[in-house]
């Protein structure tokens, strides 16, 4: 037992000998590591990031007491997430899954911090952005085995929700450049893109907060504006009526002022009520109009940009540093076990006792 212990004990001076004599071995792998790290990494663009913080309005509110207290401890405010809408605010982030709101971000002003490009986002990213030198020999492969796509009958013009394959490349493109993050405890969105260019992923964040707040404020006033164009119609509706019913009411007098019979009074106090019946009808409903425009401004949320998007000063990847050096580590260890892979080999084989 104790011989097997013994020979089953590594010892690190007759690996460092080892390692030790195959040191050329070392001098040949490490120039080569370091060029093909260094032909990738700088093949890869370098990206630019930008980012912002909004923290919206958020519409119906008060879990407080114990409950609010337990949960703030875990990292939550229930007062900060309770709300009427149907959509809560977690879901916000959800949006980049959906076609109808990444295709509107086809349409972009996007401007280069040079000046020389000047495009929309869509246009930017099929005709400007710089790709790795190998992704034009792999598309040219993939094209020749892909299949053609069909075309889709009662296909619209410009449906976000039928889209070719290059749109549809493009847009999962944009949804791994741009993320939408909220804040468990506090509510507040944060906004993050990713560019070649630093003034085009300020762009892209600015441009994202605006859709995203316009989506916001058209979900929490959706009612409210139905209501007021409701509203709205009938105040129309009456107005018309009433102007109809003063109209006949004024000629009725007009044409019968010197007249005493009591069948003529009579009728020109029915026209008279009528007018005063329809006047009230549009007075009420334009209150009621009135209260429908305040409440869409009621339901309007605010917002409060907690950090603005910046123009970044520095680019965020790919670290070519980090990476040739991580690389060089790599080659390192995997000669180091190339080196020493019948030691290996012999103790993992070796029959137990």
């Amino acid at each position: 037992m104790e011989e097997n212990k013994a020979a089953e004990v590594i010892d690190l001076r007759v690996i460092i000998k080892k390692i030790y004599a195959r040191r050329t071995l070392f001098l040949k792998v490490w120039p080569i590591a370091f060029v093909v790290a260094c032909i990738y990494i700088f093949s890869l663009p370098r990206y630019y990031r930008s980012s912002l913080s909004l923290a919206p309005e958020i519409g119906g509110n008060s879990m407080q007491g114990t409950l609010g207290s337990l949960a703030s401890s875990f990292g939550l405010d229930l007062g900060a997430m309770e709300t009427s809408d149907a959509i809560n605010p977690m879901l916000y982030p959800d949006l980049m899954d959906d076609n109808g709101f990444v295709v509107s971000l086809f349409s972009i002003k996007v401007k280069s911090s040079d000046g020389e490009i000047d495009a929309n986002y869509y246009d930017y990213l099929t005709k400007y952005n710089k790709r790795a030198w190998w992704s034009a020999p792999i598309g040219w492969v993939k094209k020749l085995f892909a299949e053609k796509p069909k075309k889709v009958v009662g296909k619209q013009e410009n449906d976000p929700y039928i889209l070719s394959k290059r749109q549809d490349d493009i847009a999962n493109v944009i949804r791994e450049n741009i993320s939408i993050n909220v804040d468990k405890k506090t509510a507040v969105i944060t906004i993050s893109t990713k560019a070649q260019d630093a003034l085009v992923a300020k762009t892209l964040a600015d441009s994202v907060k605006s859709r995203l707040q316009r989506f916001i404020t058209n979900y929490r006033t959706n009612k409210s504006r139905i209501d007021e164009q409701y509203y709205k119609q009938l105040v129309t509706e009456a107005k018309q009526e009433y102007v109809r019913a003063r109209q006949l009411y004024g000629n009725y007098a007009d044409a019968n002022m010197d007249v005493t019979l009591e069948s003529f009074r009579a009728k020109q106090e029915d026209l008279e009520n009528e007018m005063q019946l329809k006047y009230n009808t549009y007075t009420t409903l334009m209150a009621q109009y009135q209260a429908a425009r305040a409440k869409v401004q009621e339901r309007t949320p605010a917002f409060t940009l907690v950090k603005g998007a910046a123009v970044p000063i520095k680019p965020a990847g790919p670290k070519r540093m980090l990476f040739v050096l991580g690389m060089l580590f790599l080659a390192t260890f995997a000669t180091i076990f190339y080196i020493l892979k019948d030691d290996l080999k012999r103790m993992i084989m070796s029959p137990k006792q």
